[in-house]
């Protein structure tokens, strides 16, 4: 029997858009964080499938991406996209009180992600999926570390890197259809938003030192957007003691995109599946132990 997915949608406090996908009493919630130049909606079949599986999933918009204001693919600053995120899940929360909160986030939307999950994540945060993290900022040579914070104060809007969109996907459609999606920002990477990346990325080894909530991490194998490498950032410093890296061979910058997917989400539900199941063994054993 498939499960009813709804679809809905509204604007946080922030003024950026949400969208959701809930269905009738959730074993879970999902909160996606989508990556640079996207939108919340190329998120549906994920949200479909977490939804098959039980859980309900909700997607903000980061600030000048998709149906929320600002200029186009200018982030504004991490901390109003990791804002965004929290909002979102103290919102999901209060709709679905009693069960377990994840985070998953892709590419930007990783290192979002793991900004809000080392900083003071809801409580009911349970852990997170980062897709192909933001980490690696290794094509950045020392001039353009040092002029990045100046171009960022006094021409935030000015384009400085191009993506390659063919990168993101090994199935074409994805890629015309990354193309042609007027939400989309198909222009060149903004300097706010490549600045913001940069230091985010830079200080993330730091923060990641204190994580402990469990985390699964996926990287395609063959991504040449943002390297496998990135992933590594994330095993050599993270603090918690339940972490999954899972290098997904030959498969671009989306593995929730690509040929693949099935198997892909397949992975992630199932680890969503293991640590719902050990959060709600931690509520039991919390109401013995003060009962």
């Amino acid at each position: 029997m498939t499960t009813a997915v709804r679809h809905g949608q509204g604007t946080l406090a922030s003024g950026q858009y949400w969208q959701g996908w809930s269905v009738p009493d959730p074993v879970g919630v999902v909160v996606l964080v989508h990556g640079v130049h996207e939108h919340g909606g190329r998120y549906a079949h994920v949200a479909e499938r977490l939804g098959a599986a039980g859980y309900a999933s909700y997607a903000p918009d980061h600030p000048g991406h998709g149906r929320s204001p600002g200029r186009r693919g200018n982030i504004g600053s991490l901390a109003a996209a990791v804002e965004g995120v929290a909002q979102t899940a103290r919102a999901a929360a209060d709709r679905h009180p009693g069960i377990p909160l994840f985070v998953y986030g892709h590419s930007l939307g990783g290192l979002v992600a793991l900004q809000y999950l080392t900083g003071e994540p809801h409580e009911r945060v349970s852990g997170g999926v980062v897709s192909a993290p933001a980490l690696d900022t290794s094509t950045a040579n020392p001039v353009q570390r040092v002029v990045a914070p100046v171009l960022s104060r006094l021409a935030p809007d000015l384009g400085v890197l191009t993506l390659d969109v063919e990168t993101i996907s090994r199935d074409p459609e994805v890629v015309d259809a990354y193309r042609t999606d007027p939400l989309n920002h198909n222009g060149k990477m903004v300097a706010r938003t490549g600045t913001e990346l940069m230091l985010g990325a830079a200080g993330m080894p730091a923060r990641l030192r204190g994580l402990r909530l469990p985390l699964l991490v996926l990287h395609g194998g063959d991504d040449r957007l943002m390297p496998p490498s990135a992933s590594e950032v994330v095993r050599q410093h993270a603090g918690s003691d339940d972490l999954t890296v899972r290098i997904w061979d030959g498969l671009y910058h989306e593995p929730h995109n690509e040929p693949e997917k099935e198997h892909v989400l397949d992975d992630v539900v199932a680890w969503l599946d293991a640590h719902r199941t050990a959060h709600r063994t931690a509520r039991r054993t919390a109401h013995r132990t003060t009962g």
